[in-house]
């Protein structure tokens, strides 16, 4: 495994690392101390640390499999003709190499199976958590089929918006959780003042309810928060999807967005939140799907052997998704978003057809110099025909340091990604209360 690679595995996982060694540490310490039986094994399973190391293990299970069954996998994927050439390779040896495409099914079929073993041990300790899990399975298999079908049959962006929202009406449908929101501090005066409600504050009853009794500071949006977390689920997936094109990036930001997942989760079950078995339940699927990221990123790391394709992507996106509705923390999931989020507002005008946009905007690579360069495209303006860079962040980035090799420029944009993920860990926990009571 290439040093850059190492690095990128083991920095993001160390807080989470430290904070289940603490947890388990702890267990330890209270059944010492207890007048449990050493022979108790429910009560010891009962333990959250006991629950942490089982979920670690069938995540490392889930990493050992993924990683054997990728190589057989892969040559099937090439007899029956999925694949397709590596565009960041034009010019050099492997520019006409066939590079198996769509095994992110891999990955996804085996965090299935390591879920559905989660489902006996999770459900004994937290019974009313069975249709939440049932749910997140059903969800995430659907978007995992539609994924596998659209690397084989490609299909049209309509269908791509479309269907996420359909695949999250399982998640949405056993949502038992809150559908308000607290105002932050500096807007509440747009909704009442001194007790009483504004003009806006009146016009917005029509459609949600404002909560009088907390001064505007709670708004319940009812079905309207069903529908945001509906569009929570299309993000996720596709703006996963329109930030790849390089080797390594789709699977590098989903480990590293579970990376911060995770360690969220961890804090919050170390806190004791009101909100820890929520938590327990998004730790238990982000083991699993980190242990097959991993080793999927291993294949997929430049040079790729393999292609992840929509399949994982879309796999990887509804999976966050799922954490973060039914474990009831989607605002904060959105501060791990933030590069995507840069890049699909950045990219609205070549989405939109505002600006022309080719079928294909991954950046140019300069056989030459064995670097990238930013691709462009040509548009029409008041001046004549121009080219300007295609509007993504890889494009930015290229623009911004200049050309560089295709796994550096990986490293650098898996960087930017952590750096805005402890960002969003640091909003969450320590400026979040400046705004919020």
């Amino acid at each position: 495994m290439k040093a850059s690679l190492q690095t990128l595995v083991i920095l993001p996982l160390l807080p989470s690392l430290w904070i289940i060694c603490r947890l388990i540490s702890k267990d330890l310490e209270r059944i010492q101390n207890s007048n449990v039986s050493p022979d108790d094994g429910l009560a010891r399973a009962s333990t959250v640390g006991a629950q942490l190391l089982l979920f670690i293990v069938l995540g490392g299970m889930g990493h050992v499999g993924t990683n054997k069954l990728i190589p057989s996998i892969k040559y099937y994927m090439l007899r029956r003709g999925i694949s397709g050439k590596d565009l960041g390779k034009k010019g050099t040896s492997k520019e006409n190499d066939d590079i198996p495409e769509a095994l992110g099914i891999v990955p996804g079929a085996i965090f299935l199976v390591c879920l559905m073993f989660c489902l006996v041990g999770f459900a004994a300790n937290h019974p009313s958590k069975l249709l939440d899990l049932n749910s997140a399975l059903l969800s995430i298999c659907f978007m995992l089929f539609l994924g596998f079908t659209d690397d084989v049959l490609e299909w049209p962006w309509r269908y791509k918006l479309f269907l996420p929202s359909v695949a999250s009406l399982p998640l949405l449908c056993c949502y038992e959780g809150s559908r308000s929101v607290v105002v932050p501090i500096p807007l509440r005066f747009l909704l009442m003042v001194e007790g009483e409600l504004t003009t806006f504050g009146k016009l917005l009853c029509y459609f949600v309810v404002v909560d009088t009794n907390a001064d505007g500071s709670i708004i319940n949006l009812g079905v309207f928060y069903l529908v945001y977390m509906g569009l929570l689920a299309v993000f996720c997936t596709n703006a996963i999807n329109i930030f790849a094109g390089i080797n390594g990036l789709e699977v590098g930001q989903s480990y590293v967005i579970g990376c911060a997942v995770l360690f969220h989760n961890l804090v919050e079950i170390q806190s004791d939140s009101l909100s820890r078995e929520n938590h327990v339940f998004s730790a238990m699927i982000m083991f699993s799907f980190l242990g097959v990221s991993l080793a999927l990123l291993r294949h997929n790391w430049f040079p790729a052997s393999v292609f992840v394709g929509d399949t994982y992507c879309y796999f990887s996106g509804m999976t966050f998704a799922v954490v973060g509705i039914l474990g009831h923390f989607s605002k904060t999931l959105l501060l791990f978003f933030i590069p995507q989020l840069l890049n699909f507002l950045y990219s609205i005008p070549q989405l939109f057809k505002f600006v022309p946009c080719p079928k294909h905007r991954l950046p140019k690579f300069n056989a030459k110099t064995g670097r990238m360069e930013p691709s462009t495209t040509k548009a029409t303006t008041a001046e004549g025909t121009q080219e300007r860079a295609n509007m993504t962040l890889i494009n930015t980035c290229l623009q911004i340091f200049g050309p560089l090799s295709e796994e550096v420029l990986c490293v650098v944009l898996l960087g930017f990604q952590v750096i805005c993920c402890i960002l969003g860990l640091y909003f969450r926990y320590n400026l979040a209360q400046l705004i919020f009571d």
